[in-house]
């Protein structure tokens, strides 16, 4: 039995919030440390952005619904609209934060230089935490166990050898240059509208897939404003860049640019650990392995857990969520992982999946299927709804559950964190929130 006592959980965003609520459901101890002044992570915008420190623009907006994103205990206000701009997510933070009392918990404007295995590790588990605060101060603690929560925006990519050439910046017509397709999807289209275009959007996925498998080769961009931007002309396709000239730009198409003044590489992030040794934690071209995308599968001891290095086909907050839950009930040896060659079977599966599934790039290394991945944890976790103990107890939910959108709150009908009550209350508590 691993009884983890201390928990440093390393990042107070949108990951780390959860791992301290569910570190204190599971009566553990959580010590967070955030860089920053405040919480929230890349989800709180600032006008001049910390160094190294990655931060969303002021204009955007949610593109999963609020029902969708929320924390699986904590519902989002029904007056906040379905798709919420950054600052009422920020709002929402600061709510669950308050509700849970979680800020107590945090160390602000706090940087962990280190995390090293105690000489005692492969027998306690325990990990070596040093620490830097804003004004100079350094700290070592010890720790049961530790959570990482610095997520996978953590370093700008900048290919700038596989662009030659002078690096200046844009004219009033934006260029939207597109090395691999990217397949942009508008969210705002109306339910006539879908039902009126299903067949034939069917029938063209089919063709696209089978032509050239491009269409389900890579992440979804889903965004509103672009189309609209490409029909008016304020923004035009062009192929990829094959060289700078000064001021201008040369497509691989032949086609030339003049004039251009800026240019913005919408190329991602790669992320790191600098606070741990490569050997906990191997890191190769955006590459991990991980058990679950979590767990190091070669520790003596599974006392450290990556939370939230995903990059799910839905919303991150209540993966995070699920992860920490599992997380921390591994811990405390509530559950168990399997052996090493379980372990690594289950990450060369994966990988094999991924690499069949997507173009190599460096932004489908940490790709998951929200469903599916949420099911796979949460029957880990012990929380996958029952269909056919809610069939006998609750038909309209079983139901509800079965066909209707996988909303978090399901995953507290049952099992360890369900809600408080008689299950006819948590059944009404679902139910209102389907609707």
């Amino acid at each position: 039995m691993i009884m983890a006592k201390r928990v440093a959980v390393i990042g107070g965003g949108t990951s780390g919030l959860a791992c301290i609520k569910c570190c204190l459901d599971e009566g553990l101890e959580p010590v967070c440390f955030e860089t920053s002044d405040d919480i929230g992570g890349l989800w709180r915008f600032k006008e001049n952005p910390d160094p190294d420190r990655a931060s969303i623009y002021h204009s955007l907006i949610i593109n999963t619904s609020k029902e969708m994103m929320c924390y699986s205990d904590f519902p989002i206000p029904g007056h906040f609209p379905n798709y919420m701009h950054n600052s009422l997510i920020m709002d929402y933070f600061r709510m669950y934060a308050d509700h849970f009392q979680l800020k107590r918990h945090i160390h602000f404007q706090t940087k962990v230089l280190h995390v090293t295995p105690r000489p005692d590790f492969p027998q306690s588990g325990q990990w070596d935490v040093e620490t830097e605060s804003n004004n100079g101060r350094r700290e070592k603690q010890v720790f049961d166990a530790v959570m990482v929560c610095t997520g996978h925006h953590c370093h700008p990519h900048l290919p700038l050898q596989d662009f030659p050439g002078a690096v200046h910046v844009m004219t009033k017509q934006t260029e939207c240059m597109c090395k691999v397709q990217q397949h942009n999807v508008n969210k705002g289209q109306t339910l006539i509208h879908i039902l009126f275009n299903i067949i034939w959007c069917c029938m063209l996925f089919c063709v696209l897939f089978f032509l050239s498998g491009r269409v389900f080769s890579q992440h979804p961009m889903v965004n509103d404003d672009l189309p609209n931007r490409i029909l008016s002309g304020t923004v035009s396709v062009k192929p990829n860049i094959q060289v700078f000239r000064g001021s201008s730009v040369v497509f691989e198409d032949g086609t030339v640019e003049d004039d251009i003044d800026l240019v913005v590489f919408a190329t991602g992030h790669t992320f790191s650990f600098p606070f741990l040794s490569s050997q906990v934690i191997p890191v190769s071209k955006n590459k991990v392995s991980l058990y679950k995308y979590m767990y190091p599968p070669g520790l003596e001891r599974p006392t450290l857990a990556v939370i939230g290095l995903i990059q799910p086909l839905g919303a991150i907050m209540p993966i995070s969520e699920m992860q920490a839950r599992g997380a921390t009930r591994v811990f405390k040896g509530l559950c168990n992982l399997p052996p090493m060659s379980a372990m690594m079977k289950d990450i060369k599966a994966k990988e094999e999946a991924m690499a069949r599934r997507y173009v190599a790039a460096q932004r489908h290394t940490i790709q998951v299927d929200y469903i599916p991945y949420m099911d796979e944890l949460a029957k880990q976790v012990g929380v996958l709804p029952s269909i056919l103990k809610l069939l006998v107890t609750d038909p309209r939910l079983a139901l509800n559950v079965t066909f209707g959108p996988c909303t978090p709150y399901q995953f507290r009908l049952h099992g360890p964190g369900r809600w408080e009550g008689n299950s006819v209350g948590s059944s009404q508590r679902v139910m209102f929130h389907y609707h």
